[in-house]
């Protein structure tokens, strides 16, 4: 599964914004204020929207009116062009589109089409199509590779109510292979902002196989690996060791209490550490190292700002790490301020939101011949940030 390209109309401060040929590890830079949190929260809006429905996702966010791009009627759009592996034999792109209005002071979902082109030229087939609740969705979609779109079957549905996504409902059923697709994709992807001082508290033992967004329950998930994923967690730790020096051991103990504490051994010392007592630096990337090895991984990981604790040269590791983890078939959104992580990123990995009277629009870094040529020259993405060479870059067009 991968994201190809984004568009969004009319969200926050997203008037009109477009994402194209979004590689698999994206680097999203910006300055305070320009968007970066918000593009992730399209990612989690469309989330709740599916989960639930479109108002209870803004009602999450404070209400339609404050979620609509400022002076704005229109209505709220989002285009996303997607491949889904497996799903057919050509893996062509695959394009939801979704608009939502208010009326009355509700939020309804105005269209909504899924739908994909066979080969460069001629019209896209829709193999799915709603308006305010009702539409009609192609059933015999397994047979998109072999046949011709006059053979294609519809059938009418009805949703129990306008401000439902057709694709919650059909996801449901087999035969919608595309909706199915596209609702894993939307339901499993992720968006995480790790804090310290959540995963340094002692959690009652519970059951968790994912690290949570604020990395809370990061002992019940190290706890799970241990029980279930024994080679995994030995690979996490092998690999903390790498990265900090001096850590020999990284174990769990469920207490009489019900509590699971969380210990770090210093091969300096005879006995283990309480997480509560390790630095935050040593946390966070064990946070990290076990939120990208999760045995099923996340299809789309949004991460924010993931230098706050962490030393310098620790970043360009981590870095690496996330380029791993998107090379082994997933994709990556990080948001950043740190030239230490930009140094190891490459040039066709980085797009820039730039905020002008009050939107924000995304740039590609590789379409700036100046900051180009100096990274074929040997220069470091972070070095010509930090210097300033991307004040010019929201001046140009993508």
């Amino acid at each position: 599964m991968k994201i190809e390209s984004i568009k969004i109309k009319n969200f926050k401060a997203f008037k009109n914004a477009e994402m194209k040929d979004i590689p698999r590890f994206c680097v999203i830079i910006g300055a305070n204020g320009s968007g970066k949190t918000t593009l992730f929260n399209v990612f989690g809006f469309l989330k709740d929207a599916l989960s639930t429905n479109v108002n209870t996702a803004f009602e999450k966010r404070g209400g339609f009116n404050e979620v609509i791009s400022r002076s704005c009627n229109d209505n709220i759009e989002f285009e996303i062009k997607f491949r889904a592996k497996d799903t057919y034999e050509k893996n062509p792109i695959i394009t939801y589109s979704l608009s939502i209005a208010q009326e009355n002071g509700k939020a309804i979902v105005d269209r909504e089409i899924l739908k994909y082109r066979r080969g460069q030229h001629g019209n896209p087939w829709k193999f799915l199509d709603f308006s305010r609740g009702e539409g009609e969705a192609v059933i015999n979609e397994k047979m998109l590779d072999s046949t011709e779109e006059t053979d294609l079957k519809r059938e009418g549905q009805t949703l129990r109510s306008p401000d439902i996504l057709a694709i919650k409902g059909l996801s449901q059923f087999v035969k919608f292979p595309a909706v199915i697709a596209l609702s894993e994709l939307i339901d499993n992807w992720h968006v995480s902002d790790i804090h310290v001082n959540e995963a340094r508290n002692i959690q009652q033992a519970n059951y968790a196989e994912h690290l949570s967004t604020l990395g809370e329950n990061l002992s019940n998930v190290i706890d799970y690996l241990h029980n279930n994923h024994k080679p995994i967690l030995d690979n996490i730790i092998n690999t903390l060791k790498q990265r900090i020096p001096g850590i020999s051991k990284v174990e769990v103990q469920t207490i009489e209490t019900g509590q699971v504490l969380l210990k770090i051994q210093d091969e300096s010392f005879d006995k283990p550490f309480l997480v509560r007592y390790i630095s935050d630096g040593t946390i966070k990337m064990l946070a990290y190292l076990v939120l990208l090895y999760d045995p099923k991984p996340y299809p789309l990981l949004c991460v924010e700002e993931p230098e706050n604790q962490l030393y310098p040269h620790l970043l360009e590791e981590l870095a690496e790490e996330f380029r791993a983890y998107a090379d082994r078939g997933e994709q990556v959104f990080v948001s950043t301020h740190s030239p230490d992580f930009l140094n190891a990123v490459e040039i066709d990995e980085v797009f820039l939101l730039v905020k002008d009277k009050g939107y924000t629009t995304i740039k590609r870094a590789s379409k700036n011949e100046q900051i180009k040529t100096y990274m074929e020259n040997g220069d470091k993405m972070g070095y010509l940030w930090k210097q300033g060479f991307f004040n010019n870059l929201g001046k140009q067009c993508i």
